[in-house]
């Protein structure tokens, strides 16, 4: 039996490869709302980044949001991702 090859992608922050549902997704949708996307399932352009604080750290300061989803990214959105981010954040 062929095994099956698990999704990989890199963390917007540290980049380095991680298994797909090791990361947590922050979206772009159509529409133009910027939100994070537990699922990875969301329409839209996205973004993985580690499931930690400091990963979250490093986004927030380097603003890398801005570039990965190509439209600019307020300082109140990046507040409230992090709000968000919190509660999906391993300990």
């Amino acid at each position: 039996m062929k095994l099956r090859k698990t999704p990989q992608r890199k963390c917007l922050a540290t980049r380095e490869m991680f298994e797909k549902r090791d990361l947590l997704r922050i979206v772009r949708t159509p529409e133009g709302e910027i939100k994070i996307d537990p699922t990875g399932k969301a329409s839209g352009r996205g973004a993985y980044v580690s499931r930690s604080r400091e990963a979250f750290d490093i986004v927030k300061k380097k603003k890398l949001l801005n570039r990965a989803l190509k439209t600019e990214v307020t300082d109140e959105k990046y507040e409230e991702l992090e709000r968000e981010f919190a509660r999906y954040v391993r300990k």
